[in-house]
C-alpha cells in the first residue's frame, strides 16, 4: 500500500483557513469569479468565468512546485471558501502575490487577514524574505490590502495586461521585506 502525505500548507488565523484547493471548491470559486468586479481586477482571470475555467486553474495549482508556486483557498470558518491567494514567481528569486476574494466578502477585512497571515507563513516556514505585488491603479481597495500588511511602493508603474478587461491598465508595483 502507497501512502502520500500531504506537504501543502494549512494556515489558520483568527477567521480564517488558507488550505490546498480540491475540487469540492471548484464550483462556489467559478461563481464568486464570475464577477466582472472581482475578475477585472486580476490579470489572469478571465471574464465570463466558467467551471470548466475553475477546473483548469485547480489543474495548474495541483501541478505547481511548491519550493516556487504556492495557492492558497481562502475559507471563511464555518461559511466555506471566500477567495483565492497564491505566490507565483515573478523571477528566479522574488515570488509575487495575487488574491482575490468575492464580492460579498469585501469590506471585512478578510483580504488583509489572508494576506497578513500568509505573509507571516513565507517568513517562518517558507524562508522567502521579499515578496512582490501588483495592484493596478484602479483598485484602491487592494493598495489599502497591501499597505496594511507592510508593502511599500516601488515607484514603478507598468501597463499590466488582464485579460478580463481585455487590455492593458496601469499596476503600481509593491515589495514586503520580511
Amino acid at each position: 500500500m502507497t501512502s502520500t502525505i500531504d506537504t501543502r500548507p494549512r494556515i489558520a488565523s483568527e477567521r480564517l483557513l488558507l488550505r490546498q484547493i480540491v475540487r469540492a471548491d471548484l464550483a462556489r470559486l467559478a461563481c464568486m469569479a464570475n464577477d466582472y468586479d472581482v475578475a477585472a481586477m486580476t490579470s489572469s482571470m478571465p471574464h465570463p468565468y466558467a467551471l470548466s475555467d475553475a477546473e483548469a486553474f485547480f489543474d495548474a495549482v495541483q501541478a505547481q512546485d511548491p519550493a516556487r508556486d504556492v495557492t492558497f483557498a481562502i475559507e471563511r470558518v464555518g461559511k466555506g471558501v471566500i477567495g483565492v491567494l497564491g505566490f507565483n514567481p515573478r523571477d528566479e528569486e522574488t515570488p509575487e502575490i495575487g488574491y482575490w476574494i468575492g464580492r460579498p466578502y469585501w469590506g471585512r477585512g478578510y483580504a488583509t487577514e489572508a494576506v497578513r497571515t500568509a505573509l507571516d507563513w513565507v517568513r517562518s516556514e517558507w524562508g522567502r524574505r521579499a515578496i512582490l505585488a501588483l495592484h493596478f491603479t484602479d483598485n484602491p481597495a487592494s493598495a489599502a490590502v497591501l499597505i496594511k500588511a507592510g508593502f511599500l511602493y516601488t515607484g514603478q508603474v507598468r501597463p499590466t495586461f488582464s485579460r478580463a478587461r481585455a487590455s492593458h491598465a496601469n499596476g503600481r508595483m509593491m515589495v514586503w521585506l520580511a
